[in-house]
């Protein structure tokens, strides 16, 4: 925990000089990606993960940068699929976050070891598991982002079996064999629920007064599966999702992607609103 602080205040004392650089209007290849619109299913899905903290006095502006991008969607070629993960090593700082969940920051360890950090900080933005930079930057965004883009990706279909009823929805999940799978690692299946929309007035620690505003934050996430042996082959199956009555059915996404267990790299992504036909009850 002690490494955990002393490279996190190293590292947001840096972060003043990003703040100010949070938009991509400054950004000449994000212009171009304003001015063109081109058909959603000729963008590649990106995975942009952002791990933050309510606690973290440099985190809001970590987490304005993920909204922009999940709102504006400034690339031409990335389809970007935002969640933002809550870590718990603030909690004890004078604001528990209503947000965190040690199995977050869990995750964000793991990455820890593969992206050779050092010790976990916030906040950090991953982009597809492989690329890990300090979260308000917006140039490094951009340039992981196209990057990643540039990859291929496996397909990864996600529908509705039956809308939500009954604090319930049916989902199925399919992907596509994966010719870029490592044959000496797992490809696993992970679904995650993630909710927009959420805000908090935060009485103390180091954003006490603030009214924070967060981005798809992350509710819910398990692996239900492996993308066959090695990932070669494809993976389906209907799975049925458990909501908590306390989320906004309105506000709730559906996240399928596809993840090397060893490498952490994404091989596929995937997003669905959850439609709100129905009403839990």
């Amino acid at each position: 925990m002690k490494k955990i602080f002393e490279l996190t205040t190293g590292c947001l004392v840096a972060l003043g000089i990003c703040a100010a650089a949070l938009t991509f209007s400054g950004d000449t290849g994000a212009q171009q990606a304003n001015a063109v619109s081109p058909a959603p299913t000729s963008r590649v899905p990106v995975l942009v993960e952002l791990f933050t903290s309510e606690g973290c006095s440099s985190c809001p502006p970590a987490d304005a940068l993920l909204t922009q991008i999940d709102q504006r969607q400034p690339f031409a070629a990335a389809k970007v699929i935002a969640i933002e993960e809550h870590v718990d090593y603030w909690d004890q700082q004078g604001w528990k976050d209503p947000f965190s969940s040690a199995e977050w920051t869990f995750r964000q360890n793991e990455y820890t070891g593969t992206l050779h950090t050092g010790s976990s900080y916030t906040p950090e933005m991953v982009v597809d598991g492989t690329k890990g930079f300090t979260g308000n930057r917006s140039t490094d965004a951009k340039a992981a982002i196209e990057q990643a883009a540039a990859m291929k990706k496996a397909s990864v279909l996600i529908s509705e079996v039956s809308p939500p009823q009954n604090k319930a929805v049916v989902l199925k999940v399919d992907v596509d064999q994966m010719s870029e799978a490592n044959p000496k690692d797992t490809a696993q299946v992970l679904l995650a629920i993630t909710e927009t929309g959420l805000h908090s007035s935060v009485k103390d620690g180091e954003n006490a007064g603030r009214e924070l505003q967060h981005s798809p934050v992350l509710r819910e996430m398990k692996t239900i599966g492996t993308a066959g042996k090695n990932g070669q082959s494809g993976f389906s199956v209907q799975q049925t999702v458990k909501l908590d009555s306390e989320w906004k059915l309105a506000s709730l996404r559906a996240v399928v992607f596809v993840q090397e267990k060893k490498s952490r790299k994404v091989l596929g992504a995937a997003e669905l609103p959850l439609a709100a036909q129905e009403t839990l009850r």
